[in-house]
């Protein structure tokens, strides 16, 4: 621990005072008791000037300080205490007392200081280099998440087997080997079979099975029975005869007949159905259907459900036919059931 600058008995010459800057004694002396003069004024590079003498730094009896030597290397630095600072030291409020404390406090400040600045060198990271965190304001706009848009049809969120008709307000069951329809041409497929072959006359990729799900525009007056019969034939045109750039997939139709029709109860309200099997040029042809049924929302337009199943021991089961029309329900309603009729079967 040093003393701090000051005018100091010069070690090398008893009869005059020398000024220590703290570190090391520098060129400046004056006589003792010399007075008009504080601390040698500093040149442009720091170091004192040659101001002539001032008087000496005294303690708070009035005795000036004398640093002693420097320090042989790895001893300390010692201060030697004239009468006045042994007197300070007695009455325990001496300026030398007083000097050390705050030398020793400035000393542990700058170690810390540079304790921590050796700390950030070794971490690669300067004080220059480390950004501030941000911190977001009142006026930072607060980030925005997009929802994805309703589909109209999708499957249940609580029954990953239901598939919904947003549009109809119904939903319809999936059966095992059905799945949610991709990259088909189609409007308004509910439902198609997975997989996809070959078509066996024009080409293209077929499919054999897909449920259609739309609502009825023209005509929306007439009864479920009279729209499902002016239906039956376009439905089956639509699947097996000619496709939509007007390319035969199974050759054309050659001949159908109808095997069922009747009445159904059909998410609660009456409906009528109209099944034909149909033959084709190509291909063991297959079987449509049309049905019909109030819809339970809104105006209760009619809606229409198509049916395309192809025939042969590659077709989906028949029975898939009546098992998805008795699973049809109204959105949000898993136990509606009842209506005229109770199953699928010509009624007279």
């Amino acid at each position: 621990m040093t003393p701090p600058p000051g005018w100091y008995r010069d070690p090398s010459a008893a009869h005059q005072e020398r000024w220590w800057d703290g570190t090391a004694w520098t060129e400046h002396r004056r006589a003792p008791g010399a007075t008009g003069y504080g601390a040698p004024a500093t040149t442009g590079y720091g170091a004192p000037g040659d101001t002539g003498y001032g008087a000496p730094a005294t303690t708070g009896y009035g005795a000036a300080q004398h640093p002693a030597a420097p320090a042989q290397p790895g001893q300390p630095s010692t201060v030697p205490l004239s009468a006045g600072d042994g007197q300070g030291q007695q009455g325990g409020t001496g300026r030398g007392k007083a000097v050390a404390i705050t030398v020793a406090a400035a000393v542990l400040v700058a170690a810390i200081v540079t304790g921590v600045f050796v700390l950030g060198e070794d971490d690669g990271v300067g004080p220059e280099t480390q950004a501030p965190p941000v911190t977001p304001t009142a006026t930072d706009p607060a980030p925005v998440t997009e929802e994805p848009s309703p589909t109209p049809s999708g499957p249940s969120a609580a029954d990953p087997a239901v598939v919904e008709d947003q549009l109809n307000g119904v939903t319809f069951p999936l059966p095992d080997g059905w799945v949610l329809p991709e990259h088909v041409a189609e409007d308004d497929v509910m439902m198609t079979t997975d997989g996809t072959y070959d078509c066996p006359a024009d080409g293209g990729v077929c499919r054999h099975g897909m449920v259609v799900s739309r609502t009825v525009t023209s005509n929306a007056e007439s009864s479920p029975k009279t729209l499902a019969r002016q239906d039956i034939e376009d439905a089956a045109d639509d699947a097996y005869d000619r496709d939509l750039v007007g390319n035969k997939p199974f050759g054309g139709i050659e001949s159908h007949e109808e095997v069922a029709s009747g009445q159904v109860a059909v998410a609660g309200r009456a409906g009528y159905y109209v099944r034909w099997r149909v033959q084709t040029a190509k291909g063991p042809g297959g079987y449509v259907q049309s049905l019909v049924f109030p819809s339970t929302v809104g105006t209760e337009s009619p809606i229409l459900v198509r049916y395309v199943f192809d025939a042969g021991e590659d077709g989906p089961p028949l029975a898939d036919m009546d098992r998805i029309t008795k699973g049809i329900r109204p959105i949000g309603d898993a136990d509606t059931g009842g209506g005229v009729g109770s199953g699928i079967g010509p009624t007279d």
